[in-house]
């Protein structure tokens, strides 16, 4: 269970998500939804017929979380605490596969009799099982029934309870002689019927689990124990109990039990469940380390930062199970049809009976079979499923390449995006400066040499500028000299001495005030200015030795990204508060629709609400505070992983990698999730359209009929087979 209630304001309303037994259909979403949302102190309600969840937002004033449940009750529904859910589902599937072996041993004698009518001890014997199939397997059916009644909606459970007793009651008056002398029996319809359904129960309960492996596999990483170290040594804990600013020690082939910060050791940490990254990561002293990632190599000693709740994974299952929770827009479609669906099905399973037997003057049993067959086919399960699988099993593909989906709708709007805007630093661009050239003033100097001396002039300075100078000549391994006379002059540069000539290592100003004449390399420095680069020219005395260019490096993949977005039909443009000349260079490197330079966060929202008013479905991808604002008005906000908390926070796709063709890879899920959503929804209504027709006997005169039993099988299976189409998203995994 996860309660929230944010601590800037005590009247904030609380949230809550807890697990829901009893759900059997569409219906039984509807009604626990109504159910809840009559109470006025509750604002939201959506529960997942798929994740078999419920999340509520409620106001802590008028209401406690006892409360809540309370109503789940009432509704006819049995809440349960997250942290329960997992052991309640392995009960559950365990019931499901119990009662399902003891129906299935109690209906297949009497189907292997059902032609020994005339034998009195056969008739016996299978009333007797019958009897005991009804009131114990099929017993479930009556109390939803009872619940769904008592308020005043019709689920599933009513569809079951009326075939099943209709077949059962009708058998058991036959048997006993009061419909008159050679009544048929047919006990074998209700107790098969029964058996079919506890069989799709049973294969739904099972798929759904596969469907859900992506939180099944984060809730079984987190480590359960630690190696507390304490004044009196090393002992194993519980990781629970570990708090911040212990410090724990991991050995190789160790799971990292907390959030935390390396104090000693290096080593290599596998961080493929944050990031979906195989290759392992190098940790050093002062590095951050993630809580469940494990250690490949080295002895670590890391210092606790963030424990429980706090953590990265707990936060990961808390958004996927947010995400899984959360309901699509096409959703409500099939939310729509359920709500309607079961009062039409009784009132056809009437007119069925009503046709055949007054206008067609069938036999009462033949009418009376047909009917019981319209009303169990035709229960809406199948469109219930049909979103929240796929969804569930869209966002655990996504998890496992390091994209978190913390909406599950947000996998439907991606899938329909129109526009996608493109914040430039941090996102398209690195954010850092990074050297791009250098330029030796002749063929006579050495571009080691060159690069020495602009290293040991910038080695004691913190500008961004000459930290990019210090880690390019580390990159070439070259190690800057020692300095005398060192002086920085701020907006100027550097004038120092080394190797027995005055350095001067700056803009233009401090080289006309040295006297450095700068015409030798005039038209380069022209060229590189106009790519919008900052410069830093080198002199040793008065003479010109070579000049630096700095600038803002693309981002890996973002060029590609963003051709492969233009690919797919979708406009991009990039906004930054960066001035119009170096935008308009970046725009054309990346190769973007369109762009906007100089804008303010508040004027990113706006940039979002002029194309939101044009009718357009807007994505936003930001890294930084000042993205926060377009994030949360953008139809769908794509957080960069490595920017601010602020922006995971407000974002509602996460990249844990910080790679921009993660982007097209989400578009890629999104979009082949809605289509899995579309299949779904169309194969239950069309399964619906096709069956009650057959069911109702339609097909009668071409020997087509179908057997309330098998009506059962049938409906089962329909279910089975969404939840399994569902699952077939997994094969577009190795094509990302």
């Amino acid at each position: 269970m996860t309660s929230e209630q944010p601590a800037h304001t005590s009247n904030a309303p609380s949230e809550i998500t807890f697990g829901v037994r009893g759900l059997h259909c569409a219906s039984c979403v509807n009604t626990l939804e109504k159910k809840l949302r009559e109470h006025p102190a509750i604002t939201t309600a959506i529960v997942n017929l798929a994740t078999e969840t419920g999340f509520v937002r409620f106001d802590p004033r008028r209401l406690t979380l006892s409360n809540v449940f309370g109503l789940v009750h009432a509704a006819g529904y049995t809440p349960v605490e997250l942290h329960d859910a997992p052991a309640s589902a392995d009960d559950d599937l365990r019931i499901q596969r119990n009662w399902l072996i003891f129906s299935l041993c109690a209906s297949l004698p009497i189907m292997l009799t059902m032609g020994m009518h005339t034998n009195r001890a056969v008739m016996q014997f299978n009333l007797l099982l019958a009897t005991a199939v009804q009131f114990s397997a099929g017993l479930t059916f009556y109390r939803g029934a009872w619940s769904s009644i008592k308020n005043r909606s019709s689920n599933m459970d009513v569809l079951v309870a009326l075939g099943t007793s209709a077949a059962y009651f009708y058998s058991l008056l036959a048997y006993f002689g009061l419909l008159g002398p050679h009544r048929e029996v047919f006990f074998e319809t209700s107790a098969m019927l029964i058996a079919f359904i506890r069989l799709g129960k049973y294969l739904e309960a099972r798929a759904r689990g596969k469907a859900g492996e992506a939180l099944k596999k984060l809730l079984h990483l987190q480590a359960d124990k630690a190696r507390l170290v304490t004044d009196a040594g090393e002992k194993d804990v519980p990781a629970s109990i570990i708090r911040v600013d212990d410090v724990v020690l991991v050995r190789p082939g160790e799971t990292i039990p907390v959030d935390g910060e390396v104090l000693e050791g290096r080593g290599a940490v596998d961080e493929a469940m944050v990031t979906g990254e195989s290759m392992p990561v190098i940790k050093n002293p002062g590095d951050s380390v993630t809580g469940a990632t494990l250690n490949k190599s080295g002895v670590l000693r890391v210092r606790a930062t963030r424990v429980g709740e706090a953590t990265l994974l707990s936060q990961i299952v808390r958004m996927v199970r947010e995400a899984q929770g959360d309901k699509a827009p096409i959703q409500r479609f099939a939310d729509a049809v359920s709500a309607w669906f079961v009062p039409l099905v009784i009132i056809l399973s009437l007119a069925t009976f009503l046709i055949w037997f007054s206008l067609l003057h069938t036999d009462f049993l033949s009418a009376f079979r047909y009917a019981i067959a319209v009303v169990v086919i035709a229960c809406p399960c199948a469109m219930g499923l049909a979103t929240p699988t796929a969804i569930m099993v869209g966002s655990g593909i996504a998890l496992g390449r390091g994209i978190l989906v913390k909406k599950g709708s947000a996998l439907e709007t991606i899938s329909r995006m129109q526009v996608v805007l493109l914040d430039k630093t941090g996102t398209l661009t690195s954010g850092t400066p990074a050297m791009t050239d250098l330029i030796p003033v002749s063929r006579s100097v050495d571009p080691a040499k060159l690069l020495e001396c602009l290293a040991t002039a910038e080695a004691h300075s913190s500008h961004p500028l000459a930290q990019a100078a210090i880690s390019a000549a580390a990159k070439a391994g070259i190690q800057p000299g020692e300095a005398q006379d060192f002086e920085e002059r701020g907006g100027y540069g550097i004038t120092c001495t080394f190797g027995g000539f005055r350095l001067s290592v700056g803009n233009e100003r401090l080289m006309e005030e040295e006297g450095v004449v700068l015409a030798p390399l005039a038209d380069k420095s022209a060229a590189l200015a106009a790519e919008g680069k900052s410069l830093i020219f080198v002199a040793a005395g008065t003479t010109l030795v070579g000049v630096a260019a700095f600038g803002d490096t693309l981002t890996p993949n973002a060029v590609r990204a963003v051709s492969e977005i233009r690919g797919m039909g979708i406009r991009t443009c990039m906004i930054t508060g960066d001035h119009a000349e170096v935008a308009g260079i970046v725009a054309r490197q990346i190769g973007v629709d369109d762009y906007e330079a100089g804008v303010l966060p508040g004027r990113k929202q706006e940039v979002v609400k002029e194309y939101q008013r044009r009718g357009m479905i807007v994505g936003m991808v930001g890294d930084g505070i000042n993205d926060a604002p377009a994030l949360a008005q953008a139809d769908v906000g794509i957080a960069i992983g490595g920017g601010t908390d602020v922006a995971k926070e407000t974002g509602d796709i996460v990249l844990m990698r910080d790679d921009l063709l993660d982007v097209v890879r989400t578009i890629h899920i999104g979009r082949a999730t809605l289509g899995k959503v579309r299949q779904n929804l169309f194969w239950a209504l069309f399964y619906n359209i096709l069956g009650i027709p057959v069911a109702a006997g339609l097909l009668s005169r071409y020997g087509i009929t179908l057997k309330p039993e098998y009506a059962g099988l049938a409906m089962a299976l329909s279910s089975v087979s969404v939840v399994l189409n569902s699952i077939l998203l997994k094969r577009m995994e190795k094509d990302l």
